[in-house]
């Protein structure tokens, strides 16, 4: 079984930045190959976010309107997990962020209901 971790997340002023890791067990590098996979973000009292997405293939990118330009989601070489940089940070960013994988998707969809495993979250505040 897949078990996710974030890792990165804390406390900022507005108009920082911070850098979010996810770390998989349970998985081979190789196999995680055939996952798209994506961050997740929930703040109090709202429904889940959909916030970046990343294909299998690492190429090709995706991101919700309200970070695009802010935010850059990769996958580490070593281990196929994603990591997101996020720039800019406002008090709106402030929330919990999963990263969650989908298991043969060639492009990383939309719908958390279509991921496969998710991490437990890791907080981000942004304070103005």
């Amino acid at each position: 079984q897949v078990k996710l971790v974030e890792f990165g997340g804390g406390a900022v002023q507005a108009g920082g930045s911070l850098r979010l890791s996810c770390a998989a067990s349970g998985i081979t590098t190789d196999t995680y190959s055939t996952y798209a996979m994506a961050w997740f973000r929930q703040a109090p009292g709202k429904d889940l976010e959909w916030v970046a997405g990343i294909s299998r293939s690492g190429v090709a990118t995706h991101y919700a309107a309200s970070v695009n330009g802010r935010c850059t989601i990769g996958r580490d070489k070593a281990t196929n997990t994603p990591n997101l940089h996020m720039n800019l940070l406002m008090p709106e960013d402030t929330a919990a962020y999963y990263c969650a994988d989908a298991y043969l998707y060639v492009t990383p969809p939309m719908d958390g209901g279509d991921y496969t495993d998710w991490g437990q979250g890791t907080q981000v505040t942004v304070s103005s």
